[in-house]
């Protein structure tokens, strides 16, 4: 049986090119392609696929959190997150959401289909820059303690619709909850990272890596 994979991506010439390379692998089939975390999640629930290969920052819903529902729901389906970005906030928040493998996109195909192979086999799988920002962080005894931590999940949801500049209807309807609910998260979200203004908590989101500019 060949491994079933889900690619997420915000630009489709990545999500062209890896499509390209999977076709062409002996024992992988691609079996959808989405263009945003929350698409990703709706995919793996209609698809089933043993692994998704999916970017970090992405609109709606970002990788981190398009990884965590998607390990909620389904602990067989194995998540790599391909990013230009090692930095310790984007690994650490990664391996806290509970995926499986993580690489640069610099890194090559064969890297790549290497990690599909591990994740496969219950492995984690990480590029030696990655590894290297892990091993670091540990060292220096720098346990993932920010702000970001307070918020839960669907609290970072409503933050991250929120910067990027949805009003308070549209984020009800697209995480289908009530407006006074939004309202209710907004306050908490203000509350539990000391945040007075929209503003603030756009700049928090951009800075925390929950959506870019």
């Amino acid at each position: 049986m060949p491994i079933r994979i889900v690619i997420a991506d915000d630009h489709k010439i990545v999500r062209d090119g890896l499509s390209l390379l999977i076709e062409r692998q002996h024992g992988l089939e691609l079996v959808g392609q989405a263009e945003n975390g929350r698409k990703a999640v709706e995919l793996v629930r209609e698809k089933q696929p043993d692994v998704v290969i999916m970017d970090l920052s992405m609109p709606e819903m970002n990788g981190i959190d398009a990884a965590s529902e998607i390990v909620e729901e389904n602990p067989r389906c194995k998540v790599i997150i391909l990013s230009m970005h090692a930095d310790k906030r984007f690994v650490n928040g990664a391996l806290q959401a509970g995926v499986s493998g993580f690489l640069l996109k610099e890194c090559a195909f064969k890297e790549l289909n290497n990690a599909v192979q591990a994740v496969c086999n219950n492995q984690t799988y990480l590029s030696p820059q990655v590894a290297h920002t892990v091993i670091n962080d540990y060292r220096q005894h720098l346990l993932s303690a920010n702000k970001e931590e307070k918020l839960t999940t669907r609290e970072r949801a409503v933050l991250q619709l929120l910067a990027e500049g949805y009003s308070t209807r549209e984020i009800a309807s697209k995480l289908n909850v009530s407006v006074k609910t939004i309202e209710a998260r907004r306050r908490n979200i203000m509350d539990k990272l000391g945040i007075s203004s929209v503003a603030g908590l756009v700049k928090y989101a951009i800075r925390e890596g929950l959506t870019e500019l």
